[in-house]
């Protein structure tokens, strides 16, 4: 697994959590820079995805337990989507929260997934 890959998406999902919280305190709805910044995080998180598996059929990760790396990789592509639809679904403070939580999510799967690659836990 690649780190600088995991930093960015760690780095970026915890700046969109953080506008996102911005946002949701003053009261406004998603608006189009936080859609493109979901959008965009989606990506690395595709990338990252990419990364991983070109690594895993490279013969990388021996002793890493694939069918929870797999999980967490799957499940962490789901959550901007799901985060950015929920948040457009509900057009107030909440959805915005939506999103906060979904970045935060991303943030800490990314992290869980540094700690399955490197064997920590």
């Amino acid at each position: 697994m690649n780190t600088t890959v995991a930093t960015i998406v760690i780095t970026g999902s915890l700046l969109l959590a953080l506008a996102s919280l911005i946002t949701a305190i003053r009261d406004r709805a998603m608006g189009v820079i936080l859609l493109v910044g979901f959008a965009l995080l989606e990506v690395a998180v595709l990338v990252q995805a990419g990364v991983v598996i070109a690594a895993v059929a490279g013969g990388e990760g021996a002793g890493v337990s694939k069918g929870t790396l797999f999980g967490y990789l799957g499940g962490q592509a789901v959550i901007p989507p799901a985060g950015v639809f929920l948040a457009l679904a509900e057009r107030s403070r909440w959805g915005t929260a939506i999103l906060v939580v979904a970045g935060f999510a991303v943030a800490v799967m990314t992290a869980r997934l540094l700690q399955i690659w490197q064997g920590v836990a």
